[in-house]
């Protein structure tokens, strides 16, 4: 039987939220329903909001979660009911071009369940990310559902869903960062203090934080900034040339995704330094450089998907870790809310008050 359970609903673009009741279908085949205990407010929940995803409203918001396999469909063999697991919008194929020459992390053709959730009078909802998880229970592919540890509470197991998971995966699976190296991460949000605790993991020695809120510099303090940068009052490409003995950084970071940030972060590198961007632009931004200094400055521009991340491997990796007292993932939850508090967390992150809200159900 299908279940009827409340939701947050974005109807149309630019409209505040609502809480409305929502209709879980049975899992079909490849499917599993899971009971959400928590999942985050991230930025991508606003831009879908706001339209800036696509026009496929109205939407059932969130995605950043963990909780209870409930129900899952005919051959699903990867869950099972009970299981504790982190929801990921990157389920592999296993059968593309990138799986099948040993890069999943890139699979081309992921997994989303082919039911629909709708609302009680039939509306078809379009879920965020393939996920929908700003709800007591969301149906998504079995391949969306990643085991790990019980023992980490959901609110903080939940964020590597999306917004830890693609700064770790930034400094680590993209930018290669390796122990003695310098890094910069320009932007201290949630993404960026994450691209910042993963360069501190991975041993960089000298980690800059570079932002225009001297607040969200702190805030990077406590996840292993070594340095900050106030680049409203500094020029940043000069002052992280300055921490590195005039040659600039072997990996730096834009977490931001805007053309002058991204800008900034190309030149603050070293000669054969990576630069990556995993701040996610707008459809009309361009970028402009001079083809000399492309070639002339030698090693890598990336941009980094989701972290580069490959959810089976790297969710239980940083759980583990996590739980170890290694891994400071709780430290990304400015604040536990109710679902009727989302449309006042998105005020909040847009003002930039928060790391992140998350929702507890």
């Amino acid at each position: 039987m299908p279940y009827e359970v409340r939701g947050v609903v974005a109807r149309g673009k630019g409209q505040p939220v609502s809480v409305e009741t929502i209709v879980v279908p049975d899992p079909g085949p490849g499917e599993a329903v899971v009971d959400v205990q928590a999942c985050g407010v991230c930025h991508t929940d606003l831009h879908y909001r706001e339209g800036g995803i696509n026009d496929d409203f109205p939407f059932l918001l969130g995605h950043e979660a963990a909780g209870r396999v409930s129900a899952v469909g005919e051959g699903v063999t990867n869950v099972a009911v009970g299981d504790y697991v982190v929801l990921n919008w990157r389920a592999v194929c296993g059968q593309c071009r990138a799986c099948l020459k040993g890069e999943p992390q890139y699979c081309f053709d992921t997994h989303n369940a082919a039911q629909k959730m709708t609302l009680t009078d039939g509306t078809e909802l379009s879920p965020a990310l393939g996920i929908g998880a700003f709800a007591e229970k969301t149906l998504v592919h079995s391949g969306q559902c990643t085991k790990v540890d019980a023992a980490a509470p959901a609110t903080a197991a939940g964020l590597l869903g999306c917004g830890v998971m693609a700064g770790v995966g930034a400094a680590i699976n993209t930018g290669g960062v390796r122990r003695g190296e310098t890094v910069a991460v320009f932007g201290c949000g949630g993404v960026g203090d994450a691209a910042v605790a993963g360069a501190k993991l991975a041993g960089a020695t000298t980690i800059i934080a570079v932002d225009i809120d001297d607040r969200k510099l702190e805030w990077a303090k406590g996840f292993g900034a070594t340095h900050t940068v106030n680049s409203k009052e500094t020029d940043p490409v000069e002052a992280i040339k300055g921490l590195t003995g005039g040659f600039g950084v072997d990996v730096a970071i834009d977490a931001v995704g805007h053309p002058a940030v991204f800008e900034q972060a190309f030149y603050s590198r070293d000669l054969a330094g990576r630069v990556v961007m995993v701040g996610v632009p707008t459809p009309g931004m361009e970028i402009t450089l001079p083809a000399i200094e492309i070639f002339g400055r030698g090693g890598a521009i990336k941009s980094s998907w989701y972290g580069d991340c490959l959810p089976s491997r790297d969710f239980p990796l940083l759980v583990d870790l996590y739980l170890q007292g290694r891994f400071p993932l709780e430290d990304f939850v400015s604040e536990t809310i109710g679902l009727d508090a989302v449309e006042e967390a998105f005020h909040k992150m847009h003002a930039g008050d928060v790391l992140r809200s998350v929702v507890v159900l």
